[in-house]
């Protein structure tokens, strides 16, 4: 292998922390400065560099740049900085690199690009994006639902890429082993396909069975290359969504980050709030305000959660309220999706449903006890709506998780103010402790990236062959149970700040769960060690080329 091409590779590269003895063997003599660097030297000299950043988009362009040429050094810096750089190189710094990437573009960064009119590359593709890589764990979006953005086309196969740089600072997943995967099916996104630099393709979306047979083509190839693999689905459509997960979720290992992983959060921060309120889950009257994916998903864990602790499912579901933009969903609802009817009300239990047409009037109606948002409409947890949940339960439990920042659903500062303190809650983005008479209030935040890294050390460390409700339940009481409950103004969720920490605690949860219930491929003794072995840590090897 040429010099050059070991300086152009992020998986081999080290840059000045090559040996003498290394330069000499790979020819490499002469084409760095002469001074032999630590790891350590170098994180210390770019951590400066991307200080001396003035924006967040500057610093995320300086990541991505030490990304592209040296993985190594990325992720002891992302790994030693990790709450200080989430925000940067994944959620809300990525939104403005996806509405700049096609201005921005210098490289791929070893995502496989499949265009849905190009079926017969899907394998080419695959194989030339691996590049021979032993390739476990794969993101895939199509980019048409992300929160707060919509649709996005080819321009959220950021999303996917940050996500990967997540699972390995948080969980130790080897670099070298994943893939972000775009399926480009083209984008119903106006502005995208009028810019002249867009870099996807320049039609409208295509649905139905032309669709399927990609997505199944896709699933087919890449489990076929990838017999260890684990497949993460993320972005896609309301349309699509739940129709994919529910075609492979029995037949191949996979989970969708928006419907089970946002559950799963969510139903850990609700564990977390009960801890501390000390109330039943059973007792707890749920309305979900946003019917999207993430909406159904968060719903659809809830009541999963509430069957497993013993109430049957016709009266589970009365526990259940769902509210999107024409006011509750009853089951004369015009356009409901599949997951949408699962949870729709009879206007009969009400004297006034036709009234039921906005929040407001829904919160006064039904007495919720837990308020998630997914909404993407700003602010519209209002002060009379939450100070009316709060006359009906003592602690209520607010979830406004819609992102970016200015799609909020409301602030903590003011749910807090709002409740006199008695709120328990959790955020989509990240949110600065509240002062209020007297005690200091943790947020937490309900990010994904509290689970998927974790659940994911641990679905591939057990070899499992599925990704079913019992691991994710046991994955969600984990998270739950880190809640110091006993601190006034505690938070309901974990600081992003430990997620190296409790990532590992989920993952042997999750790996035991799979052992008890036989799903491993291969034979385990010891989930811990099975955990241990399979974390990747960055550090610099011998280089195994010729």
């Amino acid at each position: 292998m040429l010099a050059a091409e070991i300086l152009n590779n992020p998986f081999l590269n080290k840059g000045t922390a090559f040996t003498k003895e290394e330069r000499k063997q790979f020819c490499l003599t002469g084409t760095l400065p002469t001074q032999v660097q630590t790891l350590e030297q170098q994180e210390a000299q770019t951590y400066g560099q991307y200080l001396s950043k003035t924006t967040d988009l500057e610093k995320r362009i300086f990541l991505m740049n030490i990304f592209n040429t040296n993985r190594t050094l990325f992720y002891k810096l992302m790994c030693d900085h990790v709450a200080e750089f989430m925000p940067i190189v994944y959620d809300p710094t990525v939104a403005e690199s996806i509405e700049q990437y096609n201005e921005l573009f210098v490289k791929p960064q070893e995502a496989a690009f499949l265009s849905i009119n190009e079926p017969e590359n899907i394998k080419e593709s695959i194989k030339n994006a691996a590049s021979g890589r032993d390739i476990r764990l794969i993101v895939v979006t199509d980019s048409e639902g992300i929160l707060g953005m919509g649709d996005c086309g080819v321009n959220g196969v950021d999303i996917a890429i940050g996500k990967l740089m997540v699972y390995t600072a948080a969980a130790g997943i080897d670099p070298s082993q994943v893939l972000p995967v775009s399926i480009d099916n083209g984008t119903n996104n106006k502005k995208l396909l009028n810019n002249p630099l867009y870099l996807g393709n320049r039609h409208e979306r295509i649905y139905g069975e032309k669709y399927y047979d990609f997505i199944d083509q896709f699933v087919n190839v890449s489990t076929e290359l990838f017999p260890e693999l684990l497949i993460h689905w993320e972005d896609f459509g309301r349309s699509n969504a739940a129709t994919i997960l529910e075609k492979y979720q029995d037949k191949i290992t996979t989970f969708n980050d928006d419907i089970q992983g946002t559950g799963i959060v969510v139903l850990a921060g609700v564990l977390g709030a009960l801890n501390i309120s000390k109330e039943k889950f059973t007792d707890q009257v749920v309305m979900t305000y946003g019917a999207g994916t993430a909406g159904v998903g968060i719903a659809t864990q809830l009541l999963d959660e509430m069957i497993r602790q013993g109430i049957p499912e016709e009266k589970a579901r009365k526990h259940f309220y769902m509210v999107d933009k024409q006011g509750v969903l009853f089951d004369d609802t015009e356009d409901l999706t599949p997951g949408q009817k699962l949870f729709v009300r009879s206007r009969s239990e009400f004297e006034n449903a036709d009234e039921l047409t906005n929040l407001e009037a829904a919160v006064k109606a039904i007495h919720p006890t837990i308020l998630v948002g997914t909404s993407t409409q700003p602010g519209t947890f209002t002060e009379t709506i939450i100070k009316e949940m709060a006359v009906h339960t003592a602690r209520p439990i607010i979830f406004p998780l819609s992102n970016p920042t200015n799609l909020a659903e409301a602030t903590a500062e003011n749910l807090i103010k709002w409740t006199d303190g008695k709120a328990l809650i959790g955020t989509g983005i990240p949110s600065a402790d509240v002062e209020y008479k007297g005690v200091t209030y943790n947020i937490g935040q309900g990010n994904n990236a509290l689970m998927y890294p974790g659940l994911g050390l641990g679905i591939i460390a057990s070899t499992t062959r599925r990704v079913n409700s019992e691991i994710l339940s046991q994955a969600s009481h984990a998270l739950g149970g880190i809640v110091d409950s006993n601190k006034p103004g505690a938070a309901i969720l974990p600081p992003v700040a430990k997620l190296a920490e409790f990532s590992q605690i989920i993952a042997e949860v999750v790996g035991q769960s799979v052992l008890d219930q036989k799903l491993n491929r291969e034979p385990i003794s010891d989930i811990k060690k099975a955990v241990s072995d399979a974390k990747w840590i960055p550090k610099y090897v011998p280089l195994n080329i010729k």
